[in-house]
């Protein structure tokens, strides 16, 4: 009856390193979770900003509000677009989601 008791509060001999694993997994915990998760996002996040930039007057744009449009005009921060015959939006160039390729 008193066995689990006695096993949960025995020390396991020669435990000089096991303040050191719980340290070891956190340090790979991180390095995993890095190259998983955060560096993917900062590639995506480098292409996103290459696109933006790489943006000129007659591309096509989906917004990140789901709008469709093509860019008549280019600013320093803005864009002008075109969404509907006579109809024209500026909007700041954060707010470009993707430029749409023409289906040829």
């Amino acid at each position: 009856m008193d066995l689990p008791i006695q096993l949960a509060t025995q020390v396991a001999p020669g435990g000089g390193a096991g303040g050191l694993t719980p340290i070891l997994f956190f340090i790979l915990l991180f390095a995993g979770m890095w190259f998983l998760i955060i560096a993917p996002q900062r590639k995506r996040q480098k292409q996103q900003e290459a696109m933006i930039k790489a943006l000129k007057t007659g591309d096509k744009i989906l917004t990140s509000g789901g709008i469709f449009g093509e860019i008549t005009n280019v600013k320093d921060d803005r864009l002008v677009v075109k969404v509907a015959e006579g109809v024209k939006v500026e909007l700041g160039r954060s707010f470009v989601a993707n430029k749409v390729e023409d289906p040829s």
